[in-house]
């Protein structure tokens, strides 16, 4: 069920023209995506500009006020935002090439590119740089970008007259705006090319394989990106680069997993050394990390070591190392084994054996309170 539009825009339901196209636009320059590359922003800028349809229209708005979503949808009313091919054309379609983003005139902007990046945990825990090869379209070194073959010559676009862009009228919810758009002689560009470069063959562009240097962030996680604006896919002559986004793949680590800012680890200690406390240790980034195993420790216990998990903010602070002890009960014992066992098990007391919040007293309470 769509929101209400009132809702939507933060405005009452008194609110006059004046108030709801300032909440309209006011929300629109924090969703556009030069300021705001949230996944969701695309859809939340629907949102608010389905609402203000509504709500910027006084019969529409009479008829809501009225009836609802469902009165809208009997008398005909169907959205402008659908169909629309890219974040950027919704939002010219709206305010024009005048609100703090290009249109579709002149040479077209570079693509985003999205590339994956392998990481092993260390690297996500000490940071650092590393070098990522992946495939772009780059401007073409023989000619520049332009498209021609060097030493030719290229003439004004006479449509255009070598601004690359034509206008066009297009009916907005603030009435008609004057759009630009890509002029369809010299395809953007401006100029006629005679005679096209060898290279790039006319398009002023080639793939070609690209290194970055990427640094890590401290503590970044798997599915994490990373954005580098103007290191994506190049435009065309005079425009401007994409940006590349850098997926984050943590691979799985023998030792450690990864539990929000704290490292997770489990280690096998033998029931007798449980039973008496003893120093184990597990093979850390750094080297060997003791671990002090509390006399009595029982199955599933936790050990935590402060400072020694995932970095926080800038890395000046930690979470925590929390080894989680797998007590392992001795098999194939021996003859003398089984004697020094047997004669430890007659020793035992009750005192020895109960658990303070043990299974079996956790056990007890559960079956107490279902009586």
């Amino acid at each position: 069920m769509p929101r209400d539009p009132y809702d939507v825009l933060g405005v009452p339901r008194d609110a006059d023209d004046g108030a709801i196209k300032k909440a309209f636009r006011r929300l629109a320059r924090e969703l556009h995506p030069d300021n705001n590359d949230a996944p969701d922003a695309e859809d939340k800028f629907k949102e608010a500009a389905q609402a203000y349809e509504i709500l910027g229209d006084a019969d529409r708005r009479a008829t809501y006020d009225r009836y609802g979503h469902d009165g809208l949808r009997g008398g005909g009313f169907q959205s402008q935002t659908e169909g629309f091919g890219s974040f950027s054309d919704l939002f010219s379609a709206f305010f024009g090439d005048g609100f703090g983003g290009g249109g579709q005139g002149g040479p077209a902007h570079g693509e985003d590119l999205l590339v994956r990046l392998d990481l092993d945990l260390e690297q996500t825990v000490k940071g650092g740089r590393v070098e990522l090869s992946f495939d772009a379209i780059v401007q073409c070194e023989t000619c520049d970008g332009v498209g021609a073959k060097p030493g030719t010559k290229t003439s004004t676009c006479s449509k255009c007259g070598g601004s690359g862009e034509l206008r066009a009228v297009a009916r907005t919810p603030f009435g008609q705006v004057v759009r630009a758009v890509a002029c369809d002689q010299c395809a953007g560009r401006g100029v006629m090319i005679e005679e096209p470069c060898p290279t790039c063959r006319g398009e002023g562009r080639v793939v070609q394989r690209r290194d970055v240097a990427i640094d890590i962030p401290l503590g970044i996680a798997h599915g994490q990106r990373i954005r580098l604006r103007g290191e994506g896919h190049a435009g065309e002559a005079g425009a401007p680069s994409g940006d590349l986004y850098v997926q984050v793949a943590v691979r799985q680590h023998p030792v450690f997993t990864r539990d929000g800012d704290h490292l997770v680890a489990i280690a096998e200690v033998a029931a007798p050394f449980a039973a008496l406390g003893t120093t184990l240790e597990i093979d850390g980034f750094d080297g060997p990390i003791p671990v002090e195993v509390p006399a009595g420790a029982q199955p599933g216990e936790e050990v935590r070591i402060q400072g020694l998990g995932m970095p926080r903010g800038r890395g000046d602070q930690r979470g925590e190392l929390r080894v989680i002890l797998d007590v392992v009960v001795p098999r194939r014992l021996d003859e003398k084994q089984r004697e020094l066992l047997e004669a430890f098990a007659d020793s035992l007391e009750d005192r020895n054996l109960k658990t303070p919040g043990g299974i079996g007293e956790r056990l007890r309470r559960l079956a107490g309170k279902r009586r």
